[in-house]
């Protein structure tokens, strides 16, 4: 058990960590700093209490219920891979958070940047310890979303905005595929376990869905791991902090797409198509992404494209497969996280210290950055596959594959060659990064005199460097067993143990990579000038660039087609927008219906009451009237649209549901307030649009009322179909049944918003406080028509009395109701279980009474006297949901599932409680904030227009005095 906990927390201690940095002030560097660094190095704790039983060859597993009827479930599994990939994760993650608090300027917010690296290493971690297929691309998609945010930190500069939005666009496309390619695996293997699904290995190659279910995994795991054609996001990705760069780039994100590859290759691996699929896109990777690296000005960007090439190396290792080649990937994961991340940190302190990543300017630091050139030396050494380096190892195992036979094809015969080329090219880019930047006349005209940095800024450069060497002497003793037992969890129990050594004697993986130091170096030393002087790339590959084809695509994609679509099918006026709307659900509910709508022949009929259908009367006049009025007047389209959802209301209430009708009145109170507001800064009705002109106004009409009777008669054919048909089995009686004994309350509509359809609740919260941020940032930036800034005409009268002699009955007592309605939200809210209420009801009455206070006053006298945050309260309100639905997993149950007893109270006796009532109170906060919010959104316009006002009379005022 207490295992078991332990691996719950090392899922879910980064999020949690994430989260209390998001708190803090952006001053606080230092705890920030310490937070995240032991928040990481407590997951190293973890981890290695668990070696024991990993290298023991066990997996271990722990499970929360998450959506056991979709087959949802948190399940985690950790084997020797997952257990040495997280390891590597944490480690580096520890370094990158020591490097970055040296990095980071003071100006930029160090508790932000901890806060998104310390969620996107959970979610990381989710993906590699991820029981649960369709989980692990959540997490996969959460990779996209925070390494988005992270790219773009810096978001001031275009470069960082285009690539984040790059990278989030084929990343998060990528993982689309992945989705329906995990729903089909699942399906093939019966079951979306991963352990069930990695013992299903010939029945999905069997399985008729295969070559399809193959194409869209590789599309997930080639876009993410930047593989060919989909490599050109990467380079983009360069314009993030350096920080970012050595943590995504060496041991996250990209090294997510070859650990699903090595993940699944003993599922999908085996046939022909992967291999040619998989070991083609990793040669062409690797050669092309070594081919772009030499000619790379940046040093981020030789950076970047080296590791695209690395990436190929070890895709086409995956796509070889076999124990052996899986141990070489493996390896080589580890040690080009291990020198890379040294590399990416050493040109962030080049940067740092110098001003400038531009190798034509930069020469000589060797004399005024001594230890830094040495271990950057060190690490481009190691990148080129130099003998007592770990790079050359792995390198080595990589030749070795290449020369063996697999299965006699064109791709296998000519592997040796393609690894050579790519080899070669390597110790090409190394060798220019080493002497272009170190070596040569010192550089006389820097944006700074370089200098070596703060010596824990280089700390972590020192040690990643040291491991470097201690791989590279001592294998063995270092990394070894480690990498078998993570091969043997991949590759099979009975995969031989593979003695990782120096030496193997002379054979033909030592002289190709001999050939391959010799011959990169004179590729260098015959190309250094031109490469110097030239463009960034050959001819061919400086014309034919991926992201040129991208931004072409993107462009057609995104401004060509949606303006053609505009202009066929689009106008600026609102009504024949919401007219092709109409139409298509018509025709799509008819497409759908035609032939299957019947209606029942013993036909279940009431008699109407009179009253009711003279209630209902009452309601169509009203919408048929708001209809009318809405090209004419709004105000009174408005009350009558508020006629017609109280005549909803009483409806309700007839029916007997007093808590929809409860919560039916209080929305309909806050939406007109609402909607009252946002009246006042419309702009004057325009002309008809030119397309309707063409058309009489009877005609037009005409036309519209056919329309809405055609929809409005179907929506009422198919009510009338359903609700006349004998009933079988009826799931309300289901609910009626059991609210009380399996939800604790008496309250069925509130028992199912927060028990039993709990989840569904979850979501709509959640899109309700995105569409209040939405609304928000949309007015922050909406600036109002002119004719709307200009006061009311009743206001420029000079004898009219001000609005306060208007209201000052009205609005002292909207003022004393403010205690009374939250006093009524109270009373809404704690009865909501048992009888009409809830969060819901209660969060609207609660914001509600906010409303009036704005009605009352004004902003100013408002804001002046209560502090709201609406936005605090969607955050504290999700969190309170989400806490809740976790807390269930503390006992063994589905997320979200509620507990009910009666609990004693002293001096009152035994009441009612539920967990459902924590749910609630988020329920009730986030309602709370979004409605606010986009009372604070409208309102704020008021202050924008006498801004505006004010400053159009102060510049009349000048001109006068002129």
């Amino acid at each position: 058990m207490a295992e078991h906990n332990l691996f719950l927390l090392l899922a879910f201690l980064p999020f949690a960590t994430s989260l209390i940095l998001l708190t803090m002030p952006q001053t606080a560097r230092g705890a920030s700093t310490w937070l995240a660094a032991l928040s990481l190095a407590a997951g190293l704790a973890i981890l290695f209490g668990f070696r024991p039983e990993i290298q023991s060859g066990n997996v271990m597993r722990a499970s929360l219920q998450w959506i056991p009827s979709l087959g949802m479930n948190m399940a985690l599994r950790m084997d020797g891979f997952a257990w040495l990939f997280a390891t590597l994760v944490l480690s580096i993650g520890v370094l990158v958070v020591i490097y970055a608090r040296y990095y980071m300027a003071e100006s930029d917010s160090l508790p932000r940047f901890f806060a998104l690296l310390m969620a996107f290493t959970g979610a990381m971690q989710g993906i590699l310890i991820s029981g649960n297929v369709l989980v692990m691309v959540v997490f996969w998609e959460m990779t996209s979303l925070i390494s988005f945010l992270l790219i773009g930190f810096w978001h001031g500069g275009a470069a960082a905005r285009d690539g984040a939005r790059t990278a989030l666009i084929v990343t998060a496309l990528g993982g689309l595929c992945l989705l329906v390619a995990m729903l089909m695996l699942g399906h093939a293997a019966g079951s979306y376990d991963l352990g069930m699904i990695l013992r299903a290995g010939d029945r999905v190659r069997a399985h008729p869905f295969y070559e399809p279910m193959l194409a869209l995994f590789l599309l997930g795991a080639f876009t993410k791991s930047a593989q060919f054609p989909f490599h050109f996001w990467l380079p983009g990705a360069m314009a993030a902090p350096t920080p970012v760069s050595a943590f995504l780039h060496s041991a996250t994100m990209v090294k997510a797409g070859v650990f699903l590859l090595i993940r699944f290759s003993p599922v999908l691996g085996g046939t022909e198509a992967w291999f040619f699929a998989v070991t083609g896109a990793g040669v062409v990777t690797l050669i092309l992404g070594a081919a772009v690296a030499l000619y790379r000005h940046d040093l981020k960007g030789l950076l970047a494209y080296s590791t695209i090439s690395h990436l190929g190396l070890i895709t086409a290792l995956a796509g070889i497969g076999g124990p052996v080649a899986i141990l070489a990937a493996i390896f080589h994961i580890c040690n080009h996280a291990v020198f890379k991340a040294s590399l990416f940190m050493a040109a962030g302190i080049i940067d740092h210290e110098t001003g400038t990543r531009d190798m034509r300017r930069l020469s000589g630091l060797m004399r005024p950055m001594p230890i830094t050139g040495t271990l950057a030396i060190v690490a481009a050494a190691a990148m080129a596959g130099v003998p007592l380096l770990n790079g050359f190892l792995s390198k080595e195992m990589f030749l070795a594959e290449a020369v063996d036979w697999h299965n006699g094809t064109w791709l296998d015969n000519a592997l040796p060659y393609f690894a050579i080329v790519g080899s070669s090219l390597s110790v090409a880019y190394s060798l220019r990064f080493i002497a272009t930047v170190f070596f040569g006349p010192q550089a006389t005209d820097l944006p700074k005199a370089p200098h070596e940095p703060p010596a824990w800024m280089r700390r972590p450069v020192e040690l990643l460097v040291f491991v470097c060497l201690l791989v590279g002497i001592f294998p063995a003793l270092t990394l070894g067993t480690v990498i078998n037992t993570a091969a043997r969890s991949v590759a099979g129990a009975g995969m031989p143990y593979y003695k990782i050594a120096i030496w193997h004697g002379v054979n033909a993986p030592l002289l190709l990579s001999l050939i391959a130091l010799g011959v990169g170096t004179l590729i260098y030393l015959s190309s250094a000038k031109a490469i110097a002087q030239g463009p960034e790339g050959p001819f061919l590959l400086h014309r034919l660039r991926g992201q040129r084809v991208y931004d072409w695509l993107l462009f057609r994609l995104t401004w060509r087609l949606p303006r053609l679509a505009l202009r066929i099918f689009s106008t600026e006026a609102l009504q024949p927008q919401l007219r092709l709307l109409v139409l298509t659900a018509i025709a799509v509910a008819c497409g759908s219906l035609w032939g299957v709508l019947s209606f029942a022949d013993d036909l279940r009929l009431h008699a109407p009451n009179p009253a009711f259908a003279l209630l209902w009367l009452v309601g169509a006049a009203c919408a048929i009237g708001a209809a009318w009025q809405a090209k004419y007047h709004r105000f009174a389209a408005l009350v009558l649209l508020g006629g017609a959802g109280v005549v909803t209301c009483l409806t309700f209430a007839w029916f007997s549901s007093p808590d929809l009708a409860l919560t039916q009145l209080l929305v309909e109170v806050a939406t007109t307030v609402l909607l009252l507001l946002g009246l006042r800064w419309l702009p004057k009705r325009r002309s008809e649009i030119a397309a309707d002109k063409l058309l009489p106004a009877k005609i037009r009409r005409g036309r519209d009322l056919v329309i809405a009777i055609v929809g409005g008669t179907g929506i009422a054919a198919i009510a009338f179909a359903l609700m006349t048909r004998p009933l079988i089995s009826n799931v309300g009686d289901w609910f009626l049944g059991n609210a009380y004994y399996e939800g604790g309350g008496t309250n069925v509509v509130n028992v199912i918003l927060v028990d039993f359809r709990a989840f569904d609740t979850f979501g709509e919260i959640t899109v309700l406080a995105i569409v209040g941020l939405t609304i928000f940032a949309l007015l922050r930036r909406f600036r109002p028509a002119p004719e709307s800034v200009e006061a009311p005409y009743q206001q420029t009268l000079d004898n009219t009395p001000t609005l306060d002699d208007y209201l000052y009955v009205p609005s002292v007592i909207m003022l004393w109701m403010f205690p009374l309605l939250i006093l009524v939200s109270g009373y809404f809210f704690f009865r909501g279980h048992d009888l009409p209420g809830g969060g819901f009801a209660a969060g609207v009455t609660l914001a509600i009474a906010f409303l009036v206070q704005y009605i009352a006053t004004n902003v100013r006298w408002v804001e002046a006297r209560i502090t709201v945050l609406p936005i605090r309260w969607m955050g504290i309100g999700l969190l309170i949901a989400v806490a809740t639905g976790m807390g269930a997993w503390r006992f063994g149950y589905p997320f979200l599932t509620a507990h009910a007893r009666y609990v004693h109270v002293p001096l009152v006796g035994e009441v009612p409680a539920a967990t459902a009532l924590l749910f609630d109170i988020g329920v009730f906060a986030t309602v709370v904030g979004a409605v606010v919010l986009m009372l604070v959104a409208i309102a704020h316009q008021s202050l924008r227009a006498s801004r505006m006002r004010e400053q159009d009379d102060a510049a009349a005022a000048r001109k006068e005095t002129a």
